[in-house]
């Protein structure tokens, strides 16, 4: 498209198959946007997209990524507040029928696909190293392991007597995220094998855990944490069994057509009879 769609604090700049998301940065721009910095979003990554009347005069463009498609929309699920979601482009509401325009513009290049969750990460996660401070516990994430260093000022006894830990991504199968702005606030790892029935109820007694407190684990800081976690586990993890990708038989008519052609090329002397005999052995074979 080459078309730029600038709103409040937020730019969309489309391209043929994707859109560019850039974050202004200024004091009323959310901090968590500040920190995204900018997204570039493939349409195979999109379910839909809406265009609807906003509050105070103004209109709003958002697209609904599909489940699985972003790391960051996956681990926040659904807790974000409307300032916060990335995926929101806030417009004047005399430029209604320019939003409905680009609606309908991104709607045709959605894929086959868009009503169904997507296989893997579509969108890019935020890059490590990364590292938040939580109310019990500093976290950091190298790309390879999440470390938690405990505080002494805030972590239970329970962690302070076990120690620092370390959590290689081997180790791991996903990350759980509440975020810092309800109640029990905090960040967990899901362990390979572990049995949730017998882990700690409470983050702050929990060694895979930190929880999050008055102005620790902001959102702008632990999100984006979380988020290039889960990407870097679910890269590492195999597909389950039963959701292996099913390549799609050949297609009758078109394995026909490449022998008659194969048979054209044989009659004008191009192939031999071995040739021949060989390549059309290998089509019959697809069946």
């Amino acid at each position: 498209m080459g078309d730029v769609l600038a709103g409040f604090h937020t730019v969309w700049e489309f391209g043929t198959d994707s859109v560019l998301i850039r974050f202004e940065r200024g004091i009323r721009t959310p901090k968590l946007l500040q920190a995204l910095g900018e997204r570039r979003v493939p349409f195979e990554a999109l379910a839909a997209v809406e265009a609807a009347p906003g509050k105070h005069g103004t209109v709003v463009l958002r697209a609904v990524p599909r489940p699985g498609a972003d790391p960051l929309m996956d681990v926040a699920d659904g807790q974000l507040k409307e300032g916060n979601d990335p995926y929101r482009l806030v417009l004047p509401a005399e430029r209604e029928l320019l939003a409905e325009y680009y609606a309908e513009r991104i709607r045709d290049g959605l894929g086959p696909l868009a009503g169904e969750p997507a296989e893997r990460h579509l969108v890019t996660a935020p890059t490590p190293p990364l590292t938040f401070k939580a109310y019990d516990g500093k976290a950091s994430f190298d790309g390879k392991a999440v470390s938690f260093r405990w505080f002494w000022t805030g972590a239970s006894s329970a962690k302070w007597k076990a120690g620092d830990q370390r959590f290689p991504l081997d180790e791991l199968t996903g990350v759980e995220w509440r975020s810092p702005e309800a109640a029990g606030g905090h960040l967990r790892l899901v362990l390979r094998g572990d049995d949730a029935d017998r882990r700690p109820a409470e983050p702050d007694q929990d060694l895979a855990a930190v929880a999050f407190g008055m102005g620790y684990g902001l959102v702008h800081e632990s999100l984006p944490f979380a988020a290039a976690v889960l990407a870097a586990v679910r890269a590492k993890v195999p597909a389950a069994p039963g959701h292996r990708r099913v390549t799609a038989r050949p297609d009758p008519a078109g394995i026909a057509e490449r022998i008659r052609h194969l048979g054209e090329l044989h009659e004008a002397g191009l192939l031999t009879d071995h040739e021949f005999s060989t390549k059309k052995a290998q089509l019959l074979a697809e069946l």
